[in-house]
């Protein structure tokens, strides 16, 4: 596929990038309910189909070249889509060359640690694609919002006042993706910009269909009165790490056909401007080519 026939997912990403150095305060300026100007639904399939087409052939170079990797990071609020994202986007790749890790409540060893250790041991290899479904954002978004977490954490004092420490962890956040992108790990930063009324309508949902009962918890009703202090901590997150090596994306999230698709292009994109090729061989290895060739011929 050449760069020209993949010109669509830079239009539909380039919108969606938050820009380094911006101020980001939700919901201004983006708009969870957007439908990208696509009205048929035949229409939304075939952008998908795209979208997946686009990552599977990318996702070939990838392994070939073995250079790179690619690692997805999702996070948004409970219901915002994740999983489906997940399961449709990533729907065409080959499963041995994905590793997908979803980050729960840290462990006490994970906590015997610093707070990137659990992450850092579950990055992709090279010609390998990640995907962190929650992250090492977890401890500027969650830990900020009920900050009687960060006990657990056993941190040392390093004096000031506390608010610094958000500051101090943007900062070890950036540090630390600009040394994965050094070493060759392309991060694909995605935030599933979902609203409170879309939010509440898909928890009933979970709750009236008893084969969506199982994603129902108790406590993502009890997180909801906390939903303007993580619409703070998001806004905070999105303006002070997204950078020129690890932009964030915020994407659409009220309609989760839309979440797909630019889920897909934002991705796409980023593996494009990657450009892994496949490996060309040398000399020795067309004669082993050549040599295998007429050895199979033979046995006709």
């Amino acid at each position: 596929m050449s760069q020209t026939g993949t010109g669509w997912a830079a239009r539909i990403a380039e919108p969606l990038r938050v820009r380094p150095g911006s101020k980001v305060s939700l919901p201004d300026g983006f708009d969870p309910g957007e439908r990208l100007g696509v009205r048929k639904r035949e229409d939304r399939t075939a952008l998908l189909r795209r979208g997946v087409d686009l990552l599977a052939e990318y996702q070939d170079r990838l392994a070939a070249q073995d250079t790179h990797a690619v690692l997805v990071v999702l996070q948004g609020m409970d219901a915002a889509g994740k999983d489906s994202t997940i399961k449709h986007v990533m729907s065409g790749l080959n499963p041995q060359g994905v590793l997908v890790v979803s980050f729960k409540t840290p462990s006490d060893e994970d906590l015997s640690h610093d707070f990137l250790w659990r992450h850092a041991r579950r990055l992709p290899a090279r010609g390998q694609m990640g995907i962190f479904n929650r992250s090492h954002y977890e401890e500027v978004l969650v830990v900020r919002v009920h900050r009687e977490l960060l006990k657990r954490e056993r941190l040392p004092s390093v004096g000031g006042r506390q608010e610094s420490i958000w500051q101090r962890r943007y900062q070890e956040i950036n540090d630390w993706e600009r040394y994965l992108t050094d070493n060759g790990i392309r991060l694909v930063k995605l935030f599933l910009n979902i609203s409170r009324e879309e939010q509440r309508i898909r928890f009933l949902r979970r709750i009236d269909n008893p084969e969506k009962n199982w994603k129902f918890s108790a406590s993502d009703i009890s997180e909801r009165q906390y939903w303007d202090q993580y619409q703070r901590a998001y806004s905070e997150m999105l303006t002070h790490t997204s950078t020129s090596w690890a932009p964030w994306h915020v994407l659409p999230a009220d309609h989760k056909w839309v979440t797909r698709i630019c889920a897909a292009a934002v991705i796409g994109r980023a593996l494009v401007e990657l450009d892994p090729q496949y490996p060309v061989p040398d000399e020795s290895a067309r004669r082993e080519l050549r040599h295998a060739r007429k050895e199979l011929e033979a046995e006709a």
